[in-house]
């Protein structure tokens, strides 16, 4: 598996998707407060082993995204983890950015930034073991924004970075996230989605990035989390599908969704929708957090005894993703698997 566009097919190779274990220490922290366990570099390190060697998860997982304090731990019998992952057929991945900033004489627009040094970077990360990274980017909806300007600068540093992760040998995942934070309607965010699709590609060619070794990472085309109208699995697949079939080259290995804040249950019945209504020029797959670990850090609750059903939880909910992925999700699986 040597080539970019190997890489990106292996990751969302059918029934396949990313876990992405990612959260940064101040957010994990959040994810940890909620379960009352202490935020301690032992205790992330033990729930990301929990979900790391969980048996038959490879099944369902093609990629992990991890944080820069991940992919430097080890299991508890001293493997690295990059390394346990790779022996599971597993990619491993890593964030790369540094996280958002405002846009000048702006209070509400972000940049991401983390172009500074990312070369350098992305060679380390390359011999600690990572073949893929990430880079987010994040759009808002309100009034008069996202402004062209948002979307351009978001765009040229999603390029500049793919291009970079090319460049070092690795799939750039381009994540241009419009947030569902907001009131606004499906077809608002229609209108946004379709503007960032598009002007991020028209950056990846200028930056000369092969659309064949990268894997996109997109919010689903959805209501906001405070609209008044909420729109059902199968409105959401078909808006999504409008947008995405006039902005996304056929080139691209791999659509993989993010989760942005819907529901575990909730985030694998609309990618079954999307998927239902294939095949697609892409994969369509799935890149989830919360999403992915809910039901599993609850399950476990930082306690030890409590690793087997913790797994078994992770374990049902890629599956029930992977199933996703191939249009063969039914909500009856959820008490009957």
């Amino acid at each position: 598996m040597n080539s970019l566009n190997d890489i990106a097919n292996a990751i969302v190779a059918p029934g396949k998707g990313i876990l992405a274990a990612d959260e940064s220490t101040p957010t994990i922290a959040k994810r940890f407060e909620s379960i009352g366990v202490e935020n301690t570099e032992d205790h992330r390190r033990a729930y990301r082993e929990l979900l790391f060697t969980t048996e038959g998860a490879e099944d369902y997982i093609g990629g992990v995204i991890l944080f820069d304090e991940t992919i430097r731990q080890s299991a508890s019998d001293g493997t690295p983890f990059a390394e346990l992952l790779t022996s599971k057929g597993i990619v491993p991945g890593i964030k790369v950015d540094k996280g958002v900033t405002l846009l000048p004489f702006s209070e509400e627009e972000t940049v991401t930034e983390g172009l500074d040094g990312l070369r350098g970077r992305l060679d380390e990360y390359y011999e600690l073991g990572a073949r893929f990274a990430k880079w987010r980017a994040v759009i808002t909806i309100g009034e008069d924004i996202p402004t062209w300007l948002c979307i351009h600068a978001n765009a040229h540093a999603l390029a500049r970075y793919a291009a970079m992760c090319q460049e070092a040998g690795m799939v750039p995942i381009v994540e241009p996230e419009v947030l569902m934070d907001g009131d606004h309607s499906i077809d608002q965010c229609y209108d946004v989605t379709h503007a960032i699709l598009d002007e991020t590609f028209k950056e990846l060619r200028l930056a000369n990035v092969d659309l064949g070794g990268i894997i996109l990472k997109p919010n689903m085309v959805i209501s906001g989390a405070d609209a008044p109208e909420q729109a059902d699995a199968q409105e959401i697949a078909e808006m999504t599908l409008a947008c995405f079939y006039e902005t996304v080259p056929a080139a691209v290995p791999g659509v993989a969704f993010l989760s942005g804040g819907q529901t575990e249950q909730e985030s694998t019945a609309n990618l079954n929708a999307i998927n239902a209504l294939g095949p697609h020029p892409w994969e369509v797959s799935f890149s989830y957090g919360r999403a992915l670990q809910a039901s599993a850090l609850r399950a476990w609750g930082g306690v030890a005894e409590n690793v087997g059903e913790a797994q078994a939880a992770y374990l049902h909910r890629a599956k029930m993703n992977g199933l996703a992925h191939n249009g063969a999700y039914d909500a009856d699986m959820e008490e009957t698997d």
